[in-house]
């Protein structure tokens, strides 16, 4: 068998080398077309290049006209092309006299644009680069505000989910960078709205705990849902959430048999709603107004 498969290859050797000798410039010219295609491809590829350079010329804008520019993408409402701007500014210009302003600016576009996770890494940005800014204050409101307004959107007011309705992890964070304001900044002019917001915030937390206390309740997980009213109870002794959380209290330790634990709770619900409904109904008050409706500006 290897003598056949070394005879075939003689052969093969002996049938393309005098094509070869009889016409050697045919390899040359089928080299030459190659290597003209090659060229014609690559000059069509730089062709297309440039064009898309042409449609972005913000490569050759000065500092000044960059951030012009920005400005105006901003006051126009065109919040995705503001902040891709402001960004290239302070990415091109990093010393420049606008580079803390491009920063925050950015911070605020991509917000807008509703690109929170953008704008969460702009507003960090400066908040870890610019400690003694006069501008500090709104930087932390901004990063407040950024992630209080997770996920609103024209679905969200749709369906009108409230904030104690999705994932807490996000009103917390909210909450830490308005305490920021608030405690390190009292006099700042974004002091009282970050105080107000933390406020609903911490209500939001406390119906959410009810939200999960209702839930055991509801499938008859009677001790886990008395030991999250409790924790309620204990967080957040002031929001309005404390009344469902002691009226699910009583109804777990009935349900538990807990008669002396039930009495006492019952005790504290008269005493601080003496005028409380859901013992007599069950019935929770109706929120008249959702959480976007009120602070969404």
């Amino acid at each position: 068998m290897s003598d056949v498969i070394s005879d075939a290859s003689l052969r093969l050797t002996a049938i393309a080398q005098p094509s070869a000798q009889k016409n050697p410039r045919s390899f040359k010219a089928i080299s030459i077309t190659l290597m003209l295609v090659a060229s014609a491809a690559i000059l069509l590829l730089s062709g297309c290049a440039g064009s898309d350079g042409q449609k972005d010329d913000t490569d050759i804008w000065s500092e000044t006209k960059l951030y012009s520019e920005a400005t105006d993408k901003l006051n126009d409402a065109d919040f995705a092309k503001c902040g891709k701007y402001f960004d290239k500014l302070e990415a091109r210009f990093p010393f420049g006299p606008y580079s803390q302003q491009a920063q925050i600016n950015a911070a605020y576009c991509y917000w807008k644009a509703q690109e929170q996770a953008q704008a969460l890494v702009a507003i960090d940005r400066f908040i870890k680069l610019h400690q003694g800014s006069p501008n500090l204050d709104y930087a932390y409101y901004l990063k407040g505000l950024i992630t209080f307004n997770d996920d609103l959107g024209w679905l969200g007011k749709f369906t009108g989910q409230d904030l104690s309705e999705r994932d807490p992890k996000a009103a917390r964070e909210a909450f830490e960078s308005f305490k920021v304001v608030v405690e390190r900044f009292p006099d700042s002019k974004y002091a009282p709205d970050a105080l107000d917001r933390m406020r609903y915030i911490v209500n939001s937390l406390a119906e959410a705990d009810v939200i999960v206390a209702r839930f055991y309740y509801q499938r008859g997980a009677y001790l886990a849902s008395a030991n999250r009213a409790q924790l309620v109870i204990r967080d957040y002794d002031r929001a309005p959430a404390v009344e469902e959380a002691l009226y699910i209290l009583i109804k777990s330790y009935e349900k538990l048999g807990m008669n002396d634990l039930a009495a006492d709770a019952l005790r504290v619900y008269q005493l601080n709603f003496p005028d409380g409904e859901m013992l007599a109904s069950g019935q929770r008050a109706k929120k008249e107004r959702r959480w976007w409706q009120f602070w969404n500006k």
